[in-house]
């Protein structure tokens, strides 16, 4: 037999005959697993645990915001005639459960180290392989939803005048039930290969001397519950593909769209407008339209460390830069609040429903 320490190497957790190798990817339980303190109360807990608390809150306030000035917005039948405005309203629910996920995650994770002693088994296993699958999948749907609204903007310049709206609409509704399916599927090996990993307690035992008797204390010392990841190499390989195309697949479509958006109609106001250059029709066409080029790379920007820390190993020291880890990981959900700013705040026709349906909301309080 070799002898093995699990302390010479970060990516190995746990005891000597107790213990894993960390995959490839950091979680929040990699990311604060070392900061939480067994059966401390909040507050006893370290800075960062606080201050992620503090900001998970502030998240949490500005989604539901978020979620209700949406589904203010896009409840009215106006912004409802063609596909986008659907797709738009069931971004603003996803949004919402995305970011309650989010929440959930983060303080069943705090909840049961703090309370390591009464938690059961039963309780952080359920907890392990629901919670993180679930956030995944809101989070991906919320991704291609946005990415449907671009791809049905550009199929209209394209169709121009002779867009059917009621099959735009059927054709939405397909999509969006189907569509949670398909990445579901994509998902199901997950809750398989995510289990608890409980470390072992540890016996210490105290001997005191006394002038007539001689006493052995043992005190036990409670080691935290981890959920961990165990998947083989082509589990591996298949997981990066998959973020690939949940993250960078719908940040394409959105670009693609907005630059067909842009052309598009620039090179059909040349044909009807020959006084201009087509390059004059281009540059009008972006100025009007530069939010399309800016909203996807926005939303790219603010999700790209979701993907960044996906793909660093496990073993990486995380306590030298928690910091930057931490801060990357809340940056990855800040998209999910921006649905009114990036959406319904450019946009004079969705002002203006959104106007119009406080005002009606206001009148009709005001009548009660």
């Amino acid at each position: 037999l070799n002898r093995f320490s699990p302390k010479s190497s970060n990516c190995i957790g746990g005891d000597q005959c107790s213990f894993y190798v960390k995959s490839i990817g950091l979680t929040l339980e990699n990311i604060l697993h070392d900061e939480l303190r067994s059966n401390k109360p909040l507050s006893d807990q370290s800075i960062s645990i606080k201050l992620s608390a503090a900001i998970t809150i502030i998240m949490f306030i500005a989604g539901l915001i978020n979620s209700a000035l949406s589904l203010l917005t896009f409840k009215s039948k106006d912004t409802q005639q063609v596909g986008c405005g659907l797709y738009l309203l069931t971004s603003s629910i996803t949004s919402l459960l995305t970011i309650i996920m989010f929440t959930i995650k983060f303080w069943f994770l705090v909840i049961t180290r703090i309370n390591v002693s009464i938690i059961h088994l039963s309780v952080f296993q359920g907890g392990c392989k629901s919670i993180e699958p679930l956030l995944k999948l809101f989070l991906y749907f919320d991704n291609w939803l946005n990415a449907c609204v671009a791809i049905e903007r550009a199929f209209h310049v394209f169709k121009g005048i002779n867009v059917n709206k009621k099959k735009s609409k059927r054709t939405a509704r397909w999509i969006i039930l189907i569509l949670p399916f398909c990445i579901m599927g994509t998902l199901i090996h997950e809750p398989i290969f995510r289990k608890p990993f409980e470390y072992p307690s540890e016996i210490h035992r105290n001997q005191s001397n006394q002038t007539y008797t001689n006493t052995t204390d043992e005190v036990v010392t409670e080691r935290p519950v981890q959920c961990i990841t165990e998947y083989p190499r082509f589990i591996q390989d298949y997981n990066t593909v998959i973020l690939f195309a949940h993250l960078v697949v719908p940040f394409i479509a959105n670009l693609c769209s907005a630059l067909f958006i842009i052309f598009g109609t620039a090179r059909q106001r040349s044909k009807t407008q020959k006084s201009q250059k087509y390059k004059d029709h281009v540059r009008t066409q972006f100025s009007e339209h530069k939010q399309l080029i800016i909203s996807p790379i926005v939303l790219l920007i603010l999700s790209s460390p979701r993907l960044i820390i996906a793909l660093l190993p496990g073993c990486i020291k995380i306590t030298q830069n928690l910091w930057i880890y931490l801060s990357a990981y809340f940056i990855s959900f800040i998209p999910t609040v921006l649905i009114f700013m990036i959406f319904v705040y450019p946009s004079e026709m969705y002002m203006k429903a959104f106007k119009q349906s406080v005002t009606i909301g206001c009148w009709r309080s005001h009548q009660q």
